[in-house]
Order: C-alpha cells, then sequence, then structure tokens
C-alpha cells in the first residue's frame, strides 16, 4: 500500500479573504459539496474574524455548521482569539487552526497583538476547549515563518521559539506557513530538521514560483500533511504582496504521481473549479495541470 499524505483544502478560507468580491453563501456550500465529492476530507471553510475586517467571512458560523452536515468531512475553522474559538465550538467546527505570527510586523497588523501574548491566548483557547465537554482541535499556525514582508528576514530562531511557545500551549498539531511566499526549499527543509519533529503540517504560498518545491522538501523531511488551495486562491489581507496558496489540483497531481495517496479523484477535483467559477465570475483561476489537461501518463496511487 502507497504511503498517504492529507491534504487540507484551504480555498473557502484564505482563499476567498483576500477578494474584492464576497462568494454568497448557497454558492460556498456548493463549491464545499464539489470539493467533497472530489474526494477532499478537510475543509477549512472559513475565519471566526469581524465580518467589518475581512467581509468576505461574514458567512462563517452559517458555513460551518452546513458542512458539518456533509458525511465524513472535517471541518476547521480559522479563530483569531478565544471568542473566535468559542464561536467556532458553538457553530460546531471538529478544528480550528490559530495563527501566531513570528513578526513583530505581521503580528501587529493581523492580529492586533505582540508574538508573546498571541501565545498566552493560544494557552487561553486550549484550557478553555479542554474544559467543553466535545471534543475540538486546536492547531497552532506559524505565520509569517519563513519571511515577512513587513519585517523581512525573519530567525529561524525566532521561528522555533514560536513553535516551542505552542507545544508549552498544549495545542494539538503545530503547522509552519510561508504567508507571503518568501520560503526556499533549502530554508524549508532546515527548519523541519531544526524543529525536531515537532511540525504536523505546512502551509505554503506560490508568491515566488518555489510552493512545490517547498511541498517536496517538506515532503523529504517527512512532512505528510499540507494546505493548499483549488485554483490557486489566496493571500493574506494583513501581509503586503502575499498572494495565492499552492494550487490544490497542481499538489495533487505532484504527489500521486510520487505514489503518494491523497484520496482525491483528479478529474472530479478539476471539476470542481466550475463552482468556484460560478461563485467568483471573472476571477482569473490558476493551475498547471488544469490548464495543460490530465496526461495519459497519469496514474493514480493505490
Amino acid at each position: 500500500m502507497n504511503e498517504v499524505c492529507h491534504i487540507c483544502e484551504v480555498g473557502p478560507r484564505d482563499g476567498l479573504q483576500i477578494l474584492r468580491s464576497v462568494m454568497p453563501t448557497a454558492a460556498k456550500l456548493r463549491w464545499i459539496e464539489a470539493l467533497v465529492a472530489a474526494g477532499l476530507r478537510e475543509i477549512e471553510v472559513g475565519s471566526f474574524v469581524p465580518a467589518k475586517l475581512i467581509p468576505q467571512m461574514a458567512d462563517t458560523a452559517e458555513v460551518v455548521a452546513a458542512a458539518c452536515r456533509l458525511p465524513g468531512l472535517k471541518v476547521v475553522a480559522l479563530a483569531p482569539n478565544l471568542r473566535g474559538a468559542q464561536a467556532a465550538y458553538a457553530a460546531g467546527a471538529h478544528r480550528i487552526s490559530v495563527p501566531v505570527s513570528v513578526s513583530r510586523g505581521h503580528s501587529l497588523a493581523n492580529l492586533n497583538r505582540e508574538p508573546a501574548a498571541q501565545i498566552e491566548e493560544v494557552a487561553r483557547i486550549v484550557a478553555w476547549v479542554r474544559d467543553q465537554p466535545r471534543a475540538m482541535e486546536v492547531e497552532g499556525a506559524v505565520s509569517t515563518a519563513f519571511g515577512c514582508s513587513i519585517d523581512g528576514v525573519v530567525p529561524a530562531r525566532a521561528t522555533l521559539a514560536i513553535v516551542e511557545g505552542l507545544s508549552r500551549a498544549g495545542v494539538d498539531a503545530i503547522a509552519l506557513a510561508d504567508t507571503v511566499g518568501y520560503a526556499n526549499p533549502a530554508q524549508v527543509g532546515a527548519l523541519l530538521r531544526d524543529a525536531g519533529g515537532a511540525i504536523e503540517g505546512l502551509h505554503l504560498h506560490d508568491t515566488m514560483g518555489l510552493g512545490l518545491a517547498n511541498a517536496l522538501a517538506g515532503l523529504q523531511e517527512g512532512i505528510r500533511n499540507f494546505d493548499a488551495a483549488l485554483a490557486g486562491l489566496g493571500g493574506c489581507p494583513f501581509a503586503p504582496g502575499a498572494s495565492g496558496n499552492i494550487v490544490t489540483e497542481d499538489l495533487v497531481f505532484m504527489l500521486e504521481s510520487m505514489g503518494f495517496a491523497t484520496g482525491i479523484d483528479l478529474d472530479r477535483l478539476i471539476a470542481a473549479r466550475a463552482a468556484l467559477q460560478a461563485g467568483l465570475p471573472g476571477e482569473a483561476l490558476r493551475g498547471q495541470v488544469p490548464q495543460a489537461g490530465i496526461p495519459k501518463t497519469y496514474r493514480q496511487a493505490a
């Protein structure tokens, strides 16, 4: 049996939050249903943030509740603070991702809080979740782990300090996020080795065209969990210059071609772009595989 890789689709959250247009709730749900039909089993469907700041996420509670009714789907939401975590729990989310920026500039722009204070907030979230009758996973997402468009270079030791702080806070998992897409494969590999197995997943952006190369570097260091967005949508509205996530279609093609089973049907995944385009008419969709077509040599891993 082939080794398994797990993909969390983040398009409905990270993919939409930077766009000027707002996708209607019904269209979001049709898109999510198409993703599930393609084999996605974990989707980050929204974020519990003030609608005045990110209007695209104003319907997150409704989307979470509806997505939770889809069989076999783990529903994820971003929650930047305890209030957001409580709202995610009330809506039925199975997992929350709590961002902690390494760089001070991004932390203040994105969370209005110093990195150390955000670690304390994560600890409060974990304590509150553990006291609830229903389980909900808490992931610590280390933003600007490889560089920042506000502060510039992010030393590896600063990223590792945040990772250590999240471990002390008691999160269920830790992921490194290349928020602005500045990472290179050598940097990714070195940081993962320095982290000594503390990292479960990677959230990569393709700003410099190195997203898949960085995913490969993660694979070589034992990472088997990746975030990606259909059609390469995405970016952080509080990180100047941040562009789209790695393309889910291209990532699935690479992993399956290498013999890593994702459980995702590539034909159906590409077909899900129609639901996305219907909800965002006129929006440019990226992806090398959808543009070129699935080659006759492609074989899905068993």
